[in-house]
C-alpha cells in the first residue's frame, strides 16, 4: 500500500534521505529514484539488489534487510511497517505490505500482504489480495486470488483456491496447521483445497478452515467445504458444499512399525493430482497470464517469478514422491520383522507397484502434459480472453468472461490435469 508521505523528504522523528553520512551508495541511489526509505542509515540493501527493480514511491521502513538480484518491488509497497522485513530474491507487485518477517524465494501479487512475524520460504506464490495475518509459515504455498490465512498458522504444501472477491474469500483460520510430515518421515503430503482449473476462473464458493484445526496431507478438500473450528480432518472431502464434522477419534494404543507402510493408493492418487493442477498452473501462467501481467516491468517480473515458483513446487513434488517409492521394498521386507506378520496381497502388490513403475512414472511428470492437451478447449478460450484481457486488470478480466469462455478455460484446464493421472497401483 502507498505511504500518504512521498518523496525523501525530512520527517520529523522517523528520519530522512539526508540524516546519515554512513549511507551505503546502493540506499542513496534508491533514495534518489524516489523510493522513501525511513532512517536510511538502518536499511541494509546488498550489493546484487538492481536499483531499477524498486520502483519510485515503494516505502522501506527502519532495520529492513533486502537482498537477490533477482528482487523487484512494484509500485506503492510497502515494507517493514509493523516490524523489520528481511527480503530475499523475491518479487512484489503493486500495493504489496509485507509488515514484518522474512521472505525468501516466493512472489507476491498485486495487492497481496502479510503480517508482521511471517517466515514465508521458497516455492510460495500468493496472488491478487491474498494473504496472512501475523506468525505465518508458509513454504510451497499457492493461494489464489484472495486467499486468507489468519494468525499463528503454519500452512505449507497446499494450494488453495476458492471465492469470488476480498469479501467473499477463502479462509484458513487462526492457529491452522497443514500436517505435512509423517510419522514415517516423509513428505509426499500436498493437500489441494479447491483446485486449479476451476479456482482460476474466480466463481466459485469458498472454502473454510475452522481455526485451531488442521489438516493431514495429503489430501484434497472441494469448493465450499467447512471444516469446523477445532477439527483435525484426515481424509478427502469431494463432495462440495460440505459441512465436515470429524468422526470420533478411538483412544487406544495400538503397535506401530515406522519403517512399514499400509495403503500408498491414495497418496499416490493425490500426489499425482496435485502435480497436474500445477502443471494446470503453469499453462496458465504462460497462455492467459502474459496478457494481464505485461502492463510494466514488476508485472513481468512477477509472472517470471511465479513460473519459477511453479517449477519449484514440481521438483518438490516429484522429488518427495520420489523418496516415497523408494521407501517400498523396505516397507514390505520389513512389515514381518516389524510386525511379526506379512502386508495383507494387496497392500503389498500396491507397494511393489509404486516401485517398480517409479522410473516410468518419474519421466512422465519430468516431461510434462502431453503436446496438445485440452488444446481445443485452450484455443476456444484464447480467443475470447485476447478481446477481454488486453490492458485489463487480471481480475477485472476474468470477471469479464462470458459462460462458455470460462467452461472452455476449465476444460483445457482440466485436461491438463487429467493427463497426470496414473492408472491404479
Amino acid at each position: 500500500m502507498a505511504h500518504s508521505r512521498g518523496g525523501g523528504g525530512r520527517d520529523p522523528g522517523d528520519g530522512a534521505a539526508g540524516d546519515s553520512p554512513h549511507m551505503a551508495p546502493i540506499v542513496r541511489s534508491l533514495i534518489e529514484r524516489g523510493v522513501v526509505i525511513r532512517r536510511p542509515s538502518s536499511v541494509d540493501v546488498a550489493p546484487s539488489v538492481v536499483p531499477d527493480k524498486i520502483a519510485p514511491g515503494v516505502v522501506i521502513h527502519a532495520y529492513c534487510r533486502i537482498r537477490g538480484a533477482a528482487t523487484s518491488i512494484g509500485p506503492g509497497s510497502e515494507l517493514g511497517a509493523e516490524g523489520p522485513v528481511t527480503l530475499e530474491d523475491c518479487q512484489l507487485g503493486s500495493r504489496v505490505a509485507l509488515k514484518g518477517g522474512y521472505f525468501s524465494g516466493a512472489t507476491f501479487l498485486d495487492g497481496a500482504a502479510m503480517g508482521s512475524a511471517a517466515h514465508v520460504r521458497p516455492g510460495t506464490l500468493i496472488e491478487e489480495e491474498a494473504g496472512g495475518a501475523h506468525a505465518v509459515g508458509f513454504k510451497h504455498t499457492i493461494f489464489l486470488p484472495y486467499v486468507t490465512a489468519g494468525s499463528l498458522i503454519n500452512f505449507c504444501d497446499a494450494l488453495v483456491a476458492g471465492g469470488t472477491s476480498r469479501k467473499d474469500h477463502s479462509e484458513i483460520g487462526s492457529s491452522y496447521i497443514h500436517f505435512n510430515f509423517t510419522p514415517r518421515q516423509d513428505k509426499a503430503t500436498p493437500s489441494l483445497i479447491g483446485d486449479v482449473p476451476r479456482g482460476v476462473m474466480l466463481d466459485q464458493p469458498p472454502i473454510f478452515l475452522g481455526g485451531q484445526g488442521g489438516l493431514v496431507g495429503p489430501a484434497r478438500i472441494a469448493f465450499g467445504t467447512v471444516i469446523h473450528a477445532g477439527a483435525i480432518c484426515r481424509q478427502d472431502i469431494l463432495r462440495e458444499r460440505t459441512l465436515f464434522v470429524p468422526p470420533p477419534f478411538p483412544l487406544e494404543t495400538r503397535s506401530f512399525a515406522a519403517g512399514v507402510y499400509r495403503r500408498v493408493d491414495r497418496i499416490v492418487a493425490n500426489n499425482l493430482i496435485y502435480i497436474g493442477n500445477l502443471w494446470a498452473l503453469r499453462e496458465w501462467y504462460r497462455e492467459a497470464r502474459g496478457l494481464t501481467m505485461s502492463a510494466d516491468a514488476f508485472a513481468r517480473a512477477c509472472r517470471a517469478g511465479a513460473l519459477a515458483r511453479i517449477e519449484e513446487g514440481l521438483a518438490e513434488r516429484i522429488k518427495r514422491l520420489k523418496e516415497l517409492a523408494a521407501k517400498m521394498p523396505s516397507s514390505i521386507s520389513r512389515a514381518r520383522a516389524e510386525t511379526g506378520e506379512d502386508l495383507p496381497p494387496e497392500i503389498k502388490a500396491q507397494q511393489q507397484a509404486l516401485a517398480d513403475r517409479w522410473p516410468e512414472i518419474e519421466a512422465r511428470l519430468n516431461a510434462g502434459p502431453p503436446p496438445g492437451a485440452g488444446a481445443a478447449r485452450r484455443d476456444a478460450f484464447l480467443r475470447e480472453w485476447e478481446r477481454t484481457a488486453r490492458g485489463a486488470a487480471h481480475a477485472d478480466a476474468v470477471r469479464a468472461l462470458n459462460p462458455a469462455a470460462r467452461r472452455s478455460g476449465t476444460e483445457w484446464l482440466q485436461a491438463v490435469v487429467d493427463s497426470a493421472a496414473s492408472p491404479r497401483l
